[in-house]
Order: structure tokens, then sequence, then C-alpha cells
């Protein structure tokens, strides 16, 4: 596996991330979705990283957003459906909250689903550290959200 930051330039990312907004939409109302498109994730502010498996392939992403010059928050992280449970979450999720240190980040927060097709993803963050918290950055109360956050 390589984990590198990707410049979204690419039609197989492209393809990636249209595949994961899709699927967010089809889950939750548009009210309640939170995934950037990739014109969002192209934002300044915004760095980017694929997974990649050893034949080249996208086989997850993620990001940080800038909040402010100490916050950050986690955005669009994702693996591919064929490679659930095989470890790149957590591989990418520890690359990520280094390079937030890394960046001079002392917190990085998310939000994510209260459903059952979350419930993963909350485990995972978890794991790492993270806490339920109330809404940040301009995110408002929502029954299908929860916010997450975790000192660096």
């Amino acid at each position: 596996m390589r984990i590198a930051v990707d410049d979204l330039a690419g039609a197989e990312i492209a393809a990636f991330l249209d595949e994961h907004v899709r699927e967010l939409r089809s889950i939750s109302p548009p009210e309640s979705k939170h995934a950037l498109d990739l014109d969002g994730l192209r934002r300044p502010g915004v760095t980017f990283w694929a997974v990649r498996d050893d034949a080249g392939t996208v086989v997850g992403c993620g990001a940080v957003a800038r909040l402010d010059e100490r916050h950050a928050e986690l955005k669009s992280m994702r693996t591919a459906a064929a490679r659930k449970r095989s470890g790149i979450a957590s591989l990418l999720l520890g690359h990520i909250v280094g390079e937030a240190r890394a960046m001079g980040y002392r917190r990085l927060s998310l939000e994510t689903g209260s459903d059952a097709f979350f419930q993963p993803a909350r485990r995972l963050y978890e794991k790492f550290g993270f806490e339920y918290c109330a809404p940040f950055a301009g995110y408002g109360p929502d029954p299908l959200s929860v916010f997450m956050t975790r000192q660096l």
C-alpha cells in the first residue's frame, strides 16, 4: 500500500469520489449530506490523500480541511467496497492523524452518520481516540449526524 497526497486530477480518483458522494446521497437526505465533492476537495486549505495498492489501484482516500490554524476536519474517508475490513482505513487514519499533527494542528474533528451504516466508521474513530462532541465549525444539531474530536 502507498499513501500519498493526490492532486485530484486523475479520472480514477474522480470516479472513486463520485461513487462515494453518490452512495452517501442514497443514504442521507440532502440536508444531512456533508461529503465534499471533487470541487470541494480542491479548495484551498484541503489536503487529500489517496491509498493505492501494489497494482496502483485506488483503494481508499481521506482528507483534512483547515478550520483554523490549530483545528482541522477529517473529510472524505472511504475504502473501496471490495477492500472494506482489510485494514486500509486504519492505515490511512493513522497516517492522516500523524500528518495533521505535523501540519501543526492540535485538534482533529469529524462529522459522520448516526445510523447503522456508519457504525464501523464510528468504531474506527473511537479506536483512534476520537470522542463524541457537540457540533463544530458551523454544523448544527442533526439527528442523522454525530460529531467527534480528538486532541493531537
